[in-house]
């Protein structure tokens, strides 16, 4: 079965990204290769950069794969293996790669302006504001949804931290190397990602565990003690580190930290997942009695719609993948032919990624038990870093570099996929908090001051709120997102004069779908887990995350609202040029 899947994926990608994508990009968007592009135009070596498709394949790539692909799908799976695996299928065909393609365009076209600057020009003042208020509050969401897996889940295992460390060193070598000692990238890549991968053999070395597990106070297979509310010292220092990762991601140049720190992890997550598709041509496991179809309501009482398809968050569509586009993509951007195979590309690569996890939480455990035994959809984490070690270890990865190499390889692969998304998070924060308040207060212009400011927020939803709930409002409004950069992107081709029906109605679809999540989890949040919270912190989680949920679905109502009334004012340019 599991080999019928990976079929069905490969089917799916020749035929959405070699004839729908291809056909899009030819007759509608017709990219000119011989017009300059904003990275050429306004490059500054800081956001306007140029970059070869080949690196801004990796650095999409791994700025877009964050936890989303993989912990939603094995969330998912509370529904059944079939209604996840078609979500992820027809989602990226129609929905997925319309978006992350789109963004990029949009953003190369319009000289690389924001999506704030875009809404102020192309529906209204207003827009802009409420839309800038609404990509901070999700990207909160984000943060927080990242970050309680890393901090408290992931880094807390004392065989990963070592290993993503030196990731991120061989990331700050690959930029030295490519961009100031003007190296090979082919040699630059081979240096870089030899190195990255002895760091992650050298953190399972006896020695190190054993440093971290005195750092952490888990000596001889004890709990880490709790410092405060149910934050233990491993999960205190975990969620630090994540922070300085982060603060550092933000305020360095994108050459120095960001670029190549993800194009590096590109490359290990890119291997891993080699390794697991060839772990399972080799065991070709099955799904035994685990059910295709469990239920229109989840065994955790959540209905199927709009549910799933906010939990599946990334692998069929991501509102992220629009701010990475417009804000990142866009700027990097060497010519206009390449927005096909850097962002379409990028996605499709993403949908086979999220296949696998999903191969990870079913095949690779054989059965229904097997799964539920490994954490279920209520550790997600540990059912992906467990599931891609039971693929690796059908060619023996254990055998060959030691005992629980392929669960830490898992764990640091996680790792690399969340913080690579979160360091640019708090990036596009900082930047949004400038652009909405900064002629107010000037100080929050001051780079360091709105890194702060947005990990001081971030650090509050990581050692308060419950993964869970937090998970569902990070996919509605991730999803919610991705709406409204299709709302966007359809009022710009109709500016533009051309066939938006590709974009409107997948717009129409997210844009029901994750306001009717987003009032389901403030539901949720008020009606049934407030008044069973029987702790103050508890209680603050849930009016918290209430409160975020109704915030931004009025937000996108309103949003919607003034776009439908900006199809009046706004007349396409081809009508003007006839008058």
């Amino acid at each position: 079965m599991s080999l019928v899947i990976i079929l069905i994926a490969i089917v799916v990608l020749i035929l959405a990204y070699g004839w729908y994508a291809r056909t899009i990009d030819q007759k509608i968007i017709q990219p000119d290769p011989k017009k300059a592009t904003p990275a050429k135009m306004y490059m500054d070596g800081v956001d306007f950069i140029p970059a070869s498709r080949n690196v801004l394949f990796g650095y999409q790539f791994k700025s877009i794969a964050a936890l989303g692909p993989i912990l939603g799908p094995i969330i998912a799976l509370q529904w059944g293996w079939l209604p996840a695996i078609l979500w992820i299928l027809l989602g990226t065909s129609f929905i997925g790669w319309v978006q992350d393609y789109s963004s990029i365009i949009m953003g190369v076209r319009e000289e690389g302006q924001t999506m704030g600057a875009l809404s102020y020009r192309l529906i209204s003042p207003a827009a802009r504001t409420l839309l800038l208020i609404y990509i901070y509050f999700y990207l909160l969401m984000i943060m927080g949804a990242f970050g309680i897996q890393v901090g408290f889940v992931l880094l807390t295992n004392p065989a990963v931290p070592l290993g993503v460390i030196i990731v991120c060193l061989a990331g700050l070598l690959m930029g030295q190397m490519l961009y100031r000692w003007k190296q090979d990238i082919i040699l630059t890549t081979v240096v870089t990602v030899i190195i990255a991968f002895v760091g992650i053999w050298l953190g399972t070395l006896p020695a190190v565990k054993n440093f971290f597990n005195v750092l952490y106070g888990t000596v001889g297979g004890a709990k880490s003690p709790i410092l405060f509310l149910n934050v233990t010292r491993a999960g205190f220092i975990g969620s630090l580190m994540v922070l300085v990762f982060c603060y550092l991601g933000s305020v360095l140049p994108i050459w120095r930290w960001a670029q190549p720190i993800n194009y590096v992890s590109f490359w290990v997550v890119f291997i891993g997942i080699i390794g697991g598709l060839l772990g399972l041509l080799i065991g070709r496991p099955g799904f035994g009695d685990f059910p295709a179809f469990t239920g229109f309501v989840s065994p955790t009482k959540q209905p199927l719609w709009p549910m799933l398809f906010v939990t599946i968050a990334c692998g069929a569509i991501s509102g992220w993948h629009s701010l990475v586009g417009t804000s990142g993509t866009a700027r990097q951007l060497e010519n206009e032919v390449d927005a096909l195979p850097v962002g379409g590309g990028a996605m499709f690569l993403e949908m086979f990624f999220a296949t696998m996890a999903f191969l990870a939480g079913t095949a690779a455990f054989g059965s229904f038990k097997g799964y539920q035994d490994a954490g279920g959809w209520g550790a997600p984490a540990k059912v992906f870093a467990t599931g891609l070690s039971n693929f690796l270890n059908y060619w023996k990865i254990d055998a060959l570099l030691g005992k629980g190499f392929g669960v830490a390889y898992g764990s640091v692969f996680l790792c690399l996929m969340a913080l690579t998304i979160m360091h640019l998070v708090v990036r596009f924060m900082r930047v949004a908090s400038a652009e909405l308040l900064g002629d107010r207060f000037p100080i929050l212009k001051n780079v360091h001051v709105g890194t702060i400011i947005a990990l001081l927020f971030t650090i509050f939803f990581i050692w308060f709120a419950p993964f869970i709930q937090i998970w569902g409002i990070f996919g509605g409004a991730n999803q919610l997102m991705a709406a409204l950069a299709l709302l966007l992107i359809t009022m710009w081709l109709r500016y533009k004069g051309k066939n938006y029906q590709w974009t409107f109605w997948p717009f129409v679809f997210m844009y029901v779908t994750t306001i009717a999540s987003l009032f389901y989890s403030a539901y949720r949040a008020f009606a049934i887990a407030l008044p069973a919270a029987k702790t103050w912190d508890a209680q603050v989680a849930q009016i918290t995350i209430g409160v975020c949920a109704v915030i931004l679905a009025i937000a996108g109502l309103y949003l919607g609202w003034e776009a439908l009334q900006a199809v009046g004012r706004v007349k396409p340019e081809a009508a003007k040029a006839s008058k």
